[in-house]
């Protein structure tokens, strides 16, 4: 408790774009062959320039769209540079990004309660990925270099170290990711590489203003990573500092097998990377009525739109429907046919979030009425929302060919409630003696001979029974 952790963030985005920024080379797909999309201009060969094509004008739309949306100031003016540094991912010796003009500055992303500020938003490629194999018994180590990435368009989102915890971190990047899906930069998807976060963290003694000596942790590609991560480097950091020795300034990763961060290469200074203007890219000069053009064309961003929803249903399915603008057109689309606002909401957090399976709102809509009519149980529910999503065809329609309906008529499900209490006389006795929970045997039991019995006719035919 002695210690205050600060932590500020880069964000590594991939735009929606299928070419690299300066060639021709389409983007590799996830698990594609090592170095199949590649060409002379993204390997840095001798004599080649590189030439921004029809991918590096929508990065730069994409860039500024994403400026917009995080409230950050755009410039008139803004220019690539050369950043210099030899590794073996980036062959060519020098990465195209920006750095003393960026497309912008000074903007700010709510989170929770709270502002993040954002110190600038700019364009930039990707290096190359290494691949590292060895045997630590033996000492045996070798590197491999894909450089399928190479000349991959990306977004740096850079904040101010304004984030003091691991928990703060993790809800600013999950926010981060919810607004990119939004306004349709990125899919932003981490298992894919397309959002990459790289926290930079240093701990001071609580009431000090002067910030400690950072560590960076590099490509933390899943959000409990990214939580764990930071965990164990301020531990790491906390246990350094109190028995007298340092933190030094220097990149690190994040072993996932291992749970712990490891030490890869001392961090650079921007002196270091000899920043220079590209000289075969000119500068940018960017039109005011055109940026008010894309302000005016952002959708409904994530914090607007929870807001509005908090008015209708719980915090907790809020956090859900609000974070993804899929699931919140889904679920506006079915109340505006008429769908009830919990039930649809309750149908969208439990069976459509946790398995992807995304219907149209009109046909969700259909369906949470055949729920609510009883013409259907909820698990032939779940079987028609699956076969809708695969098919394309219409709820009343699955129903009508499977003959679904439900037993709602209470003479025929008494005759069904006696022979279930018959058939379970432990569970009926101890249901008499006070265990509520016999009543989950009966019921499964009851369901069993009969899946389309309407379970709320049945569950109190068989309180009435027992009484």
């Amino acid at each position: 408790m002695d210690w205050e952790i600060v932590i500020g963030m880069e964000v590594h985005v991939q735009p929606k774009t299928r070419s690299k920024m300066f060639c021709g080379c389409s983007i590799a797909g996830l698990n594609e062959p090592p170095n199949s999309h590649v060409c002379e201009i993204c390997l840095g060969m001798p004599g080649v320039l590189p030439v921004p094509n029809k991918a590096a004008v929508e990065a730069c739309i994409t860039c500024i769209k994403t400026a917009l949306a995080l409230n950050c100031e755009i410039p008139q003016h803004t220019k690539f540079d050369r950043k210099n540094y030899m590794y073996p991912d980036l062959p060519k010796g020098y990465q195209i990004s920006q750095y003393d003009l960026p497309m912008s500055v000074n903007g700010y992303l709510e989170v929770g309660a709270g502002k993040v500020r954002i110190r600038r938003v700019h364009l930039e490629v990707d290096t190359g990925k290494l691949v590292h194999a060895g045997d630590k018994l033996h000492k045996a180590w070798e590197s491999y270099v894909d450089l399928n990435r190479a000349g991959v368009p990306l977004m740096e989102i850079v904040s101010e170290p304004d984030l003091r915890s691991a928990d703060e971190a993790r809800d600013y990047a999950m926010e981060l990711r919810s607004l990119l899906r939004t306004i349709g930069a990125s899919e932003a998807d981490m298992e894919k590489g397309q959002l990459r976060a790289e926290p930079n963290i240093s701990i001071r003694r609580v009431g000090s203003s002067e910030l400690g000596v950072k560590t960076e942790l590099k490509n933390i590609n899943s959000f409990r990573a990214l939580h764990r991560a930071i965990l164990y480097e301020v531990d790491r950091q906390q246990q350094a500092l109190e028995s007298g020795g340092e933190v030094v300034q220097e990149t690190r990763g994040w072993s996932e097998t291992e749970q712990r961060t490891f030490s890869q290469r001392s961090k650079e200074f921007a002196e270091d990377y000899r920043y220079f203007p590209e000289p075969d890219i000119p500068p940018l000069q960017l039109d005011r009525a055109w940026i008010e053009e894309l302000r005016r064309a952002l959708p409904e961003l994530p914090s607007v739109r929870r807001a509005r929803l908090l008015d209708q249903l719980p915090p907790a399915q809020v956090a859900v429907i609000g974070a993804d603008r899929d699931l919140s057109d889904v679920y506006e689309t079915a109340v505006a046919k008429g769908a009830p606002t919990l039930a649809t909401a309750n149908w969208i957090v439990n069976e459509i979030a946790p398995t992807g399976k995304l219907m149209s709102g009109q046909y969700l809509a259909e369906l949470i009425d055949l729920l609510q009519q009883g013409a259907v149980t909820r698990d032939q529910a779940r079987e028609v929302h699956l076969e809708s999503v695969e098919t394309g065809r219409t709820p009343a329609e699955i129903v009508a060919e499977h003959g679904y309906s439900q037993v709602s008529d209470p003479s025929e499900l008494r005759v069904l409630a006696e022979a279930v209490i018959d058939a379970n006389p432990k569970a009926a006795a101890d249901y008499r003696g006070g265990k509520k929970q016999a009543m989950q045997a009966l019921m499964a039991d009851l369901r069993k001979r009969a899946p389309q019995a309407n379970p709320k006719v049945a569950n109190e035919l068989l309180l009435k029974l027992l009484a």
